[in-house]
């Protein structure tokens, strides 16, 4: 939910973590993972940009190699990261199927309309198709690295944990945007009053 910065600072400490790991083991790619993180994080303050997605970055780093730690295993920095994506995939299928897409929730309150486009059913269909390809794109990568995760991939893990996040995320971006104008196209309409009924 980062933007583009937000990916690079999710991706960054993985590309620094699995080589590492390969190389000198779990304990010193731990600390390489956080010490990246912390390099951007710094990096974002000194620049004065907005540090939200470097805070959430560290965050983020910092419970996955909580996790390995503890673990004791390389493969366990990828676990939060799978337990997160199967999260969002249920909640925004959850939210298609009782017709509270989170796209359109999104984008109401970020377009300052608010829930307007509940009225327009067709614009709904829109907003639930915009949130399905989400709710999709998390449950692809839930359950492909879930697999990676028990055969102990830990290698393939950081390169579907990269090559999932930019490319598909990429992807499900544009459908929303192609998904999300057909939707504002109709709420732009003038819509028929409804009459109600007095008996």
């Amino acid at each position: 939910m980062g933007g583009v910065r937000g990916l690079v600072f999710s991706s960054i400490p993985i590309l620094a973590f699995v080589p590492v790991n390969a190389i000198w083991g779990l304990t010193v790619a731990i600390w390489a993972a956080l010490s990246v993180a912390v390099a951007m994080l710094g990096w974002s303050l000194v620049r004065r940009e907005n540090p939200q997605p470097a805070i959430s970055g560290f965050i983020g780093v910092a419970i996955c190699v909580f996790i390995a730690w503890r673990t004791g295993s390389a493969k366990g920095y990828f676990l939060y990261g799978i337990i997160t994506q199967a999260v969002y995939g249920t909640a925004f299928a959850i939210s298609a199927l009782a017709r509270w897409p989170l796209v359109g929730v999104i984008w109401g309150f970020l377009d300052g309309k608010g829930m307007a486009w509940r009225r327009i059913p067709a614009a709904r269909r829109w907003y639930a198709v915009a949130t399905w390809i989400w709710a999709a794109l998390f449950a692809i990568r839930a359950v492909l690295q879930y697999a990676l995760y028990l055969n102990d991939e830990v290698n393939w893990l950081g390169a579907a944990r990269i090559g999932m996040g930019w490319p598909l995320a990429l992807l499900a971006f544009a459908g929303t945007i192609w998904a999300v104008r057909r939707a504002m196209a109709l709420e732009a309409e003038p819509q028929e009053p409804q009459v109600k009924s007095l008996s």
